[in-house]
């Protein structure tokens, strides 16, 4: 028995979930996830390319915040650096997905951010679902774009030509973050294609929103 045998299966689990419902691959990895141990400066990741129907919890990989690897023989994968990242500069976040999801990766690809269109999502995601730059996963470079976003404290972004990058303070609020993404994202979509005008929310609802977020996430 080890300490890390409860968030590894959480992430295994969480992993599952998603590639059953369409956010990651089910032959192949298409995609990965972390959790942030409670207290530690330690982090529970999948490995690299590995299906996560092919997976056991011993095959999470456990790193700290260096990138070094503390339990697991596969390699980690090869998004850790984004995840050791965001988790530097965002204390409000402890676990991570990064998807695949059709609709939302539809808009990484015409790098069409989306913006404040629905109450919930913007109170749970925040004002804006920013585009990150691309470049080339596992890179220094996207691991700076991705960073230089944080700072709209908001808990989902779209990596141009790549994927989605959903947060939370927990694992449960960063998949119902994932979901409710590819939910507004398949909506915006819809709505663009119909050609007519978007009508986002007024300035003072999106004010209002941002207000209820900062106690809401503290």
């Amino acid at each position: 028995m080890s300490k890390y045998d409860e968030v590894k299966r959480e992430v295994l689990d969480s992993g599952i979930w998603l590639a059953e419902h369409g956010y990651l691959g089910e032959l192949t990895s298409g995609g990965n996830i972390s959790v942030r141990l409670p207290g530690e400066d330690v982090v529970a990741i999948t490995p690299s390319g590995r299906s996560y129907f092919s997976l056991e919890p011993d095959d999470i990989c456990v790193i700290d915040l260096d990138l070094q690897p503390i339990q697991g023989s596969l390699a980690p994968s090869i998004e850790s650096g984004v995840h050791i990242g965001i988790y530097k500069s965002r204390t409000d976040v402890n676990a991570i997905v990064h998807t695949h999801q059709p609709y939302a990766n539809t808009l990484a690809i015409i790098n069409k951010p989306i913006p404040a269109l629905f109450d919930e999502i913007t109170v749970e995601i925040g004002h804006e679902v920013a585009i990150v730059p691309y470049a080339y996963s596992g890179s220094a470079e996207l691991v700076s774009n991705v960073i230089a976003k944080l700072g709209n404290a908001c808990h989902c972004y779209l990596i141009q030509n790549h994927g989605a990058l959903c947060f939370g303070a927990s694992m449960k609020r960063a998949m119902k973050n994932a979901e409710l993404l590819e939910h507004v994202a398949q909506i915006y979509c819809q709505a663009l294609a119909t050609g007519e005008e978007i009508n986002l929310l007024p300035p003072s609802a999106i004010e209002y929103f941002a207000e209820m977020r900062k106690t809401r996430f503290e």
